[in-house]
């Protein structure tokens, strides 16, 4: 069975390190990397369309994100990212797709530098650490292209 990464992305700049590391282990391991975008419901949505608007936008947004930041790692390895959206509460919603699939290495997550570390990471690292089914990585958001390949 194929290791599978998954990456769980927004648009914070230590996403970017979490899928570099995701992308290097899945072609070190010959595995692969599933991205999982999160759409926060949206307070009051009338119409349907605009719904599905809004979750395609988002899906654009992340294949560019993903190609920008390792689309060279991923064509040298021959690696096609699956992009998954999904709508809900993040915590939530991360558990609940974990918690469906056996294909899945480790959940790779990107650590903001200083601060909070984000509500994905505080959870998995405090309240919910060891309740799912894989490991959970934290890629700290402040490291270099170097490290993260001497680390993957």
């Amino acid at each position: 069975m194929a290791r599978t990464y998954l990456v769980v992305v927004n648009d914070s700049p230590e996403t970017r390190v979490a899928l570099r590391f995701a992308a290097r282990r899945a072609a070190k391991t010959n595995g692969s990397v599933e991205v999982l975008a999160i759409v926060q419901p949206q307070d009051f949505v009338q119409w349907g369309g605009v719904q599905a608007a809004i979750e395609e936008e988002q899906r654009l947004r992340i294949e560019a994100s993903v190609t920008a930041n390792v689309g060279e790692i991923m064509d040298a390895a021959g690696i096609k990212p699956e992009i998954v959206i999904r709508q809900g509460e993040p915590v939530d919603v991360v558990r609940a797709y974990v918690g469906t699939r056996s294909d899945i290495a480790a959940l790779v997550l990107g650590a903001a530098p200083s601060g909070n570390p984000g509500p994905v990471v505080a959870d998995f690292t405090g309240n919910d650490a060891g309740k799912l089914p894989c490991p959970v990585m934290i890629i700290p958001g402040s490291l270099s292209d170097e490290q993260l390949e001497m680390l993957s």
